[in-house]
């Protein structure tokens, strides 16, 4: 007969202050999954991972003493000591002046907003720094270089990454922008805005095509922006991965790892044959379905 083992991940420990003993207690899959957003998001804005550790645990469990913490998250003690000192000072714990010294959490809500403050300041403190940085690159001395145009590509991953790219060959479009967007992508290009700054951007006699893949979901968000400027068409293609062309020039072409909803990169490139290779694409399956 075959033993019924459990996964470490489902497994949590916690102590409980009424018996004075540990316990091992089942998690299910979706608060594992919560869970994983939230180390995410905390690593996001600056966390590392034992820091997000030690401040979940603390969070989850109640006050704890360093020892505790030690124990339970199988961490050197002195490690532990330095990560909750640096949690501190964040103000994402305190501690509680009694013998022996514990530690509590911020309350989760008051945690994100200290972080998301946090990263603002510095954000605007770059901002605030960007001319000065920009006129000391601009006096350092130059060796002389030729302006020749290279192809060239780039990885880039993430949903920021990518939608920031994204954003950026929009706004540098003179000519026309040319779009197909697989069903998979039309709800992040509604979300987002990029839609919308498609119907923008047309006002302004640029030449924007914007082509899916027939499908009740692609037809749901086209009606839904109710575009009017830009032209868009419905194709009876499938399985095409989705690309932004702009001017002849730029491309960004998404990429998915068998077909997952979960976007894993996007290749950006000037590299005129594969440029032209995909507008010759777009337009045969424009003509065919106008």
């Amino acid at each position: 007969m075959e033993l019924s083992v459990e996964k470490p991940e489902n497994i949590m420990k916690l102590y409980d202050e009424n018996t004075g003993a540990w316990r091992f207690v089942k998690t299910d899959k979706g608060q594992f999954k919560s869970l994983e957003i939230i180390d995410r998001t905390f690593h996001r804005l600056g966390l590392s991972k034992n820091e997000i550790r030690v401040y979940v645990y603390i969070a989850r469990t109640g006050e704890h003493k360093a020892s505790e913490i030690s124990e339970a998250l199988s961490l050197h003690r002195t490690e532990t000591y330095r990560i909750l000192r640096d949690l501190e000072k964040k103000g994402l714990i305190s501690s509680v002046f009694e013998k022996p010294l514990k530690f509590i959490a911020t309350p989760f809500e008051k945690a994100l907003d200290v972080l998301i403050e946090t990263k603002k300041m510095k954000i605007g403190l770059l901002e605030k720094r960007k001319e000065n940085l920009v006129n000391l690159w601009l006096s350092l001395p130059k060796q002389e270089t030729e302006n020749e145009r290279k192809e060239v590509f780039q990885i880039l991953e993430g949903e920021e990454q990518i939608s920031l790219k994204a954003d950026e060959i929009l706004s540098n479009a003179e000519k026309e922008i040319f779009v197909f967007a697989s069903e998979h992508d039309i709800p992040n290009f509604y979300h987002s805005g990029f839609l919308d700054k498609l119907e923008k951007i047309s006002r302004e006699d640029t030449n924007v095509r914007l082509l899916t893949n027939y499908s009740p979901k692609s037809c749901f968000f086209i009606e839904k922006i109710k575009m009017k400027k830009a032209k868009y068409s419905l194709s009876a293609v499938d399985e095409l991965p989705t690309f932004i062309l702009t001017n002849n020039q730029q491309l960004l072409l998404l990429i998915r790892k068998n077909n997952e909803k979960k976007r894993v990169a996007a290749l950006w490139t000037n590299y005129d044959a594969f440029i032209k290779a995909l507008k010759t694409l777009f337009l045969e399956l424009w003509n065919n379905d106008a």
